[in-house]
Formats: structure tokens, sequence, C-alpha cells
């Protein structure tokens, strides 16, 4: 199955990979994400809104956190820029290509 590809102004091919999830449980609600984003694919809510999945990895888990957390609020607005994981302190999202 051939992905989705691209070209840079410099000609070189570029594959998209869009985000696909966010790992709710290290996410300290920074905004960073949500500020270099050029499309409308992510939303600050209340940590105590949602109901959280437990985490396999409970040493670092943030859960208990009061605040906000990040959530995905149009994943399929996502250009695949990749913008928010190269910002994201705690690297709390995931990406991945998509079939053409």
């Amino acid at each position: 199955m051939a992905m989705m590809t691209g070209l840079t102004r410099g000609g070189v091919a570029w594959t998209p990979a869009f985000v696909m999830k966010i790992n709710q449980h290290h996410c300290i609600g920074c905004g960073r994400c949500y500020k270099v984003c050029p499309r409308d694919v992510f939303e600050l809510v209340d940590r105590e809104d949602l109901e959280l999945e437990d985490s396999d990895d409970d040493d670092d888990c943030d859960e208990d956190m009061p605040g906000m957390v990040m959530n995905l609020k149009d994943a399929l607005d996502c250009i695949g820029c990749q913008a928010c994981s190269r910002v994201c302190p705690k690297n709390c999202l995931s990406h991945a290509p998509q079939a053409a």
C-alpha cells in the first residue's frame, strides 16, 4: 500500500505523518501544541472531565494532577506537519503516515 507523499519546496519527497492520539496521562496542558498548530486540531479540556484509561506507565503518570489537558478536537483537520510533536515537552503525541 502506497503512502501519501508530497514534495517540499526544494523538490525533496516528504511523507506527512498525521496526529493519531495524545497520551493524556503525560500531558501537562502547557498548550504548546495548540499554539503551534496551523489548523484547529487541539483543544484544552479540564482533566477531571475526561475518563482516562489506566496507564501501563504509572511511574510518570500525571493523571491525578489538577488542571487542563490537551484533547483532539478535530484530528481529521491535521495536515501532517508534526509541529506539535516537535514542541511537546512530554512527547505526548503519536503520528502515523496515511495510505494514499
